[in-house]
């Protein structure tokens, strides 16, 4: 199929976000050093099986923080395993979490210590709500867990906890069964009161040692480590949660006609594009007043680390078709039946020419001309430094302050056979002022 052809498309301008400067900080020292304090040797006995838990999340930094810990164990007498604590992504079975975690560097090899990985849950009680809360067997098993994840903001909800420890503990270690009650439970209570009840059973259940939270910052470079014992999970969550807000990119405009996104996929956002990104948080929807305000977005692909895992394309209005026989229907249904979000799955409009998903963006979106088409292109929601931007939107990105111009305009990126083709990782910077 072909869209309606505008007689261009409009020049692009590279620009490059103002991120505050930050040092970077050595990750495997600075746990290394909160890890002493806990002092490890005191708390295991000798021959402790010790499980740390890893999700599908792209974390910069999860491969030398779970080699650390897993050396720490060892030299502490325990003896250290991985378990993909995931919810129900990897296709909701023990082989695909495993699969999930190599494709993200987590490898026996990588970190220092075995993966173990099945689907089969506990009944660790029931909850205040009345609902069953189910742990991984394999953490039941072990004599002792250190939970391990990212926080940030959730993609799907607001809350005083979203993405991190609490959420951990109740998704992701709940696999498939406890991440369907959680989620069957958030859409009349709300995901916090969840989130906060099953974790406080799970707490109760399980021998967690402690937990450690990494926070990123708008690179994706890990600003902040953070030990907790397991006692302080609940009340220091909220206050970390802030903390990471604080750090988290945005895109630098309020409003456009048109968002291009490279690739979508479980290894960047756990709704393959960041909804609170892109302006379009499903299924609870968003504050009034929440920016951006995007009228058309389209995507190119699904990343490999995925696995055809393309929940979230729903929050796009075109795409390839390219992208979607890349997609694997099973595994993109149980991950969105399983988070009760259906519509993260419905189909955009697709088209075998990159250019042509472009086309239908601008003959859709309300723009007078190509010259009036306000249009910004992007890797992927964790890649927002560098972007592209229609020469309609230099005005903005002039007065804005957020963003420098890097280049003079260029004619839109696309070759005689309707591909795109963006140009990433230049340079060369220039001032706004000689732009």
């Amino acid at each position: 199929m072909r869209a309606p052809s505008p007689e261009r498309l409009p020049d692009l301008v590279r620009v490059r976000q103002r991120f505050p400067a930050r040092t970077g900080i050595d990750v495997a020292a600075r746990l290394g050093e909160q890890l002493d304090a806990l002092d490890l040797a005191r708390r295991l006995t000798p021959g402790s099986r010790v499980a740390l838990t890893a999700g599908s999340r792209g974390i910069r930094d999860i491969v030398p923080v779970l080699n650390t810990l897993a050396a720490r164990i060892r030299l502490a007498g325990g003896r250290p395993f991985v378990v993909p604590c995931m919810g129900s992504h990897g296709g909701a079975t023990g082989d695909g979490q495993a699969e999930t975690l190599r494709s993200l560097g987590v490898t026996e090899d990588a970190v220092g210590a075995p993966i173990v990985s099945s689907m089969e849950v506990t009944d660790a009680g029931v909850s205040a709500l009345g609902s069953p809360v189910w742990v991984a067997e394999d953490l039941v098993r072990a004599d002792a867990v250190v939970v391990v994840n990212r926080v940030k903001p959730h993609t799907d909800f607001y809350g005083h906890v979203e993405s991190g420890l609490v959420k951990m503990l109740v998704i992701g270690i709940g696999k498939r069964a406890g991440a369907a009650e959680a989620h069957r439970l958030a859409l009349r209570l709300g995901f916090p009161a969840v989130l906060m009840e099953h974790a406080r059973v799970a707490l109760a259940r399980l021998p967690v040692l402690c937990g450690v939270a990494l926070l990123e910052d708008e690179s994706e470079i890990t600003a902040e480590v953070h030990v907790l014992e397991a006692d302080e999970i609940l009340a220091r969550e909220p206050l970390l949660l802030e903390r990471a807000k604080a750090l988290m990119p945005s895109l630098p405009f309020d409003a456009f006609d048109c968002l291009i996104v490279d690739r979508i996929g479980k290894d960047i956002s756990g709704n393959g594009m960041d909804s609170k990104v892109i302006g379009r948080v499903v299924p609870s929807g968003d504050p009034p007043g929440t920016t951006p305000r995007i009228t058309r977005i389209v995507v190119r692909d699904l990343s490999p680390a995925s696995h055809g895992n393309a929940i979230g394309i729903g929050s796009a209005d075109f795409t390839t078709t390219r992208l979607l026989a890349a997609v694997d229907g099973e595994a993109t249904a149980v991950n969105c039946i399983t988070s009760t979000s259906p519509e993260a799955a419905r189909l955009p409009i697709a088209f075998d020419r990159d250019v042509d998903a472009v086309h239908a963006a601008f003959a859709t979106c309300g723009a007078s001309s190509p010259d009036a088409f306000s249009l910004v292109w992007i890797r992927d929601t964790l890649s927002l430094e560098e972007l592209m931007i229609s020469k309609a939107m230099l005005p903005e990105a002039e007065l804005g302050g957020r963003v420098e111009i890097v280049g003079k305009p260029f004619p839109f990126p696309a070759i005689g056979d309707g591909a795109l083709s963006p140009e990433w990782g230049w340079s060369t910077r220039i001032s706004v002022a000689g732009a």
